[in-house]
Parts: structure tokens; C-alpha cells; sequence
């Protein structure tokens, strides 16, 4: 880290300002030369920059003096006029001084080597850029106030402590300590186990806050997943036609659903058929609801049947059947579908998605269920995948030394070192430089 960084810290195209940020141990000589002097820390001043006796733009110039900067070094802004011309030039000028445009991520991975940060934190950060919806927003921004490392950091304190009763038993048997110091470290484990299981237990909603909730249409060609979509996200995203099998492949939607991002996915039509391509889309069409969050299994009113085994194998339990073309049917029909379709297990929804608000109530209830589902009582204890799997590692040693306790209390102990490693490994403590490379890659140029 021993060279200078520049980037723009806005995006691309014309806008009334834009900002473009440098870090690093020239940045005072960079800000010297283009803006004559470094103001006084954290105090905007109007400067006109210049590059060789050319003028480039009247800007204001930040200067954030290390270690009281977001990355930790010396650090400034330029915020200058959003031109195109303008930004370039101003980039050109930062280049010729020999500085280096930044990687992704480059500003925030500085901001976690020098402390100011740890990996949650920085993820955060990331998630926050990207955050799409009101629920993203606030786990985003609740990771990035520590509300994740404060959580690691109760349970590596546990640890600790537990830690501590079993070597003293280790490394002190002749010293006059209690006969069962090593059987106290029990109960604190078998707390903390049982946390990290039901952490583990509740680790996809915060993967999902941040990606989507997803929700597959399924069903048989024509029974109205094309329209049911179309109605859900309020404009014509599918092709209606009455040509069985006109959905080939995967239609997603983004779309937000009590302030959670949703990702709806309309599929191809669930039958045998000798068309190759039409075969494709079912099998992608299984494939993206074997992986879906919840299963909308949409049937025709009309034209139902009681065997529906290319349909049935898709869904899982708590999966909803959508009766639709609810007016072409009498009562008596209805009433039947809905004791075929409640008994398989599915909750039942009835409607007319060609209807005007035919889809409104549906799209109420779908809702409150993915609040249900994505809302809680606690800040998630995992928000990635990678977060998840150290959670299990842990688990896993954390098992392996409850099982030892009392019997190889030198064992136990390393597991417990073992299970400490895997949580820091997710906060950044102890973590292979692979893995750095892998979380601020996603970031985006100048964060």
C-alpha cells in the first residue's frame, strides 16, 4: 500500500457534480499540485485546479489527514462539475502525477488493513451501495455499524473464556484448582452451540434480504403464469398468447414486496413434449424452482385434472396453489379444486389474473408472506454464504469438543482454538488472502 490511488467515487455520465477521490501516502502533493495548497482537514474550500498551467475546473477540495480518514490514510476529494471533459481531465492530471487508478473495492480494503474496518464492515459497505430496497438499506447499514462483529465477538468471547478453564486444567494439573475446571467450560459451549445452530438455522434470510426473495410460477402450459406475472409487476413482461408452450425460458422480475426485493419468475409450461428446445425450458424451469424460495403452482380452473404428476414433483411443502380463470367456473366446481388442492398441503389462492385487480389480493398476501419470511426479532447472523460456512465450521468443532470434554481435555481445547478460528475468519481477524481478493472484488471502482 505503499503507492497512491485515485478514482472516481461517482458514476459515469453527465451530472451537475461529480466526485473523485485519492488515497495514499502523495496524496498532499497530488492536492498541492492540482489545487495549489492542502486546506485544513475535513473543510471544503473552493479552488480552481489546474495541471500545467492549464486550467481544468473551479472544484471543491476536501483534505482528510490519515489516520482520520476512511481509509486511513491521507485522503481527499475533488468535487468538481460532472462533465465528462471535466472528469477526465482531472483523472489525466492525477495519472500524470504518477498516481494509480484504484481497483474495485481498493479504498474500502485499505479502509480493513488499516483497521478501520473489519470484513463485515467492509461487506456492508458493498451491500449498502447496492442496497435496491428499505429492507436492504437497514441490514446493510446495520452490518455496516457492527451489528455482525459485535455478535462474532460475544461468541469468540465465549470461547475465550472456555478456552481459558480447559488449559488451565492442561497446563496446571498440580496446582490447587478445582477438580472439575475443565467440566465448567461445558456449560458455556453447549449455549454457544446451540446459538450458532440456530444462527445456522436462520442464516438464508439475510442472504435473501440482500438477493431476493424468489418466487417461481409454475404449472401447465396456458394456465395463466404469464398473465398471473404480467398482473403481479403491473406491465407486460411476458408474452400472453393462447399457444400452449409460448414461455420457452426463464422470465424474472424484480419487483418489491413489502419493502423486500423480490425476484418473480415466470417458467416454461411443466409437460412431456418431443420439442428440444421446449424441453429445455422445462428442465430450466425445474431447475430455477427447485431453488426458489417459495413455489406459486398455477392451474386452470378449467381445465384441471385430478393427476398432475409432471406438476406435483416440483413443489415442496408450504408451497401455495394459485386457482386461476376463477370465473370461468361455478361454485361447485371451486369448491372441489379447492378440497383437491388444500388436501395435497398447499395454501389456496383463488383469481382471475386477466381481470382488472384480479391480482391484487394475491399480491397482498404474497406480501405479508415474504415479510413474514424475511423480517425478524434479530439482526441476521449471517448475510453470506461464506458467513454460513464458517458459522458451520465453528459448529462442527465446537461438537467435536463438547464430545471430548472430560475425557481428552487437550482435544477439546484445540478444538475450541479451531472453532475461535473459523468465527475471526469471518470478521477478517485470521483470513487467507484468497479470500480478501474474493469479497472486494465485488466492489465497485473509487469505494
Amino acid at each position: 500500500m505503499n503507492d497512491t490511488i485515485y478514482a472516481p467515487a461517482t458514476g459515469a455520465g453527465r451530472a451537475a457534480v461529480a466526485v473523485i477521490r485519492i488515497s495514499g501516502p502523495r496524496a498532499s502533493e497530488a492536492v498541492r499540485d492540482l489545487a495549489g495548497a492542502v486546506p485544513q482537514p475535513r473543510r471544503a474550500v473552493l479552488r480552481q485546479l489546474t495541471h500545467q498551467g492549464v486550467p481544468l475546473d473551479d472544484a471543491l477540495v476536501v483534505w482528510f489527514e490519515g489516520p482520520a480518514s476512511y481509509t486511513g490514510e491521507d485522503s481527499a476529494e475533488f468535487h468538481v462539475h460532472g462533465g465528462r471533459a471535466v472528469v477526465e481531465a482531472v483523472l489525466q492530471a492525477l495519472a500524470d502525477n504518477g498516481l494509480r487508478l484504484a481497483e474495485p473495492g481498493e479504498f474500502t480494503r485499505r479502509a480493513f488493513e488499516n483497521g478501520k474496518l473489519d470484513l463485515t464492515q467492509a461487506e456492508g459497505v458493498a451491500d449498502l451501495v447496492d442496497a435496491e430496497t428499505e429492507a436492504q438499506r437497514r441490514q446493510a447499514l446495520g452490518q455496516l455499524g457492527g451489528a455482525l462483529s459485535e455478535r462474532y465477538d460475544t461468541w469468540r468471547g465465549m470461547l475465550v473464556q472456555a478456552l481459558a478453564m480447559l488449559e488451565a486444567a492442561v497446563d496446571f494439573p498440580d496446582e490447587e484448582l478445582p477438580e472439575d475446571v475443565a467440566a465448567r467450560a461445558r456449560p458455556g459451549l453447549e449455549a454457544l452451540e446451540a446459538e450458532i445452530a440456530t444462527a445456522l438455522e436462520d442464516a438464508s434470510r439475510g442472504r435473501r434480504v440482500r438477493d431476493g426473495f424468489r418466487i417461481a410460477l409454475v404449472g401447465a402450459p396456458n394456465a395463466g403464469k404469464s398473465t398471473l406475472l404480467n398482473a403481479m409487476v403491473e406491465r407486460d413482461a411476458a408474452i400472453v398468447t393462447s399457444t400452449p408452450g409460448t414461455t420457452r425460458d426463464i422470465i424474472e422480475v424484480p419487483l418489491t414486496l413489502g419493502g423486500y426485493k423480490t425476484l418473480l419468475a415466470d417458467t416454461a409450461g411443466l409437460r412431456e413434449t418431443e420439442d428440444a428446445i421446449e424441453a429445455e425450458g422445462v428442465r430450466r424451469a425445474r431447475a430455477w424452482a427447485a431453488d426458489a424460495d417459495l413455489r406459486l403452482w398455477v392451474v386452470d380452473a378449467a381445465m384441471f385434472h385430478v393427476k398432475q404428476n409432471n406438476e406435483l414433483s416440483v413443489l415442496r411443502s408450504g408451497d401455495w396453489a394459485v386457482i386461476n380463470k376463477i370465473d370461468l367456473v361455478d361454485a361447485y366446481r371451486l369448491e372441489e379444486l379447492r378440497e383437491i388442492l388444500a388436501a395435497q398441503g398447499l395454501k389456496v389462492v383463488e383469481l382471475a389474473a386477466r381481470k382488472p385487480g384480479g391480482a391484487e389480493e394475491a399480491r397482498a398476501a404474497l406480501t405479508a408472506h415474504v415479510v413474514d419470511a424475511l423480517s425478524g426479532a434479530e439482526f441476521p447472523a449471517a448475510t453470506r454464504i461464506r458467513h454460513a460456512e464458517s458459522l458451520a465450521e465453528a459448529r462442527t468443532y465446537l461438537q467435536r469438543a463438547l464430545s471430548d470434554v472430560g475425557l481428552e481435555v487437550e482435544l477439546a481445547a484445540e478444538d475450541v482454538r479451531l472453532a475461535a478460528r473459523s468465527l475471526s475468519r469471518i470478521t477478517g481477524r485470521i483470513d487467507p488472502e484468497d479470500v480478501l481478493d474474493r469479497v472486494f472484488s465485488s466492489f465497485c471502482i473509487g469505494k
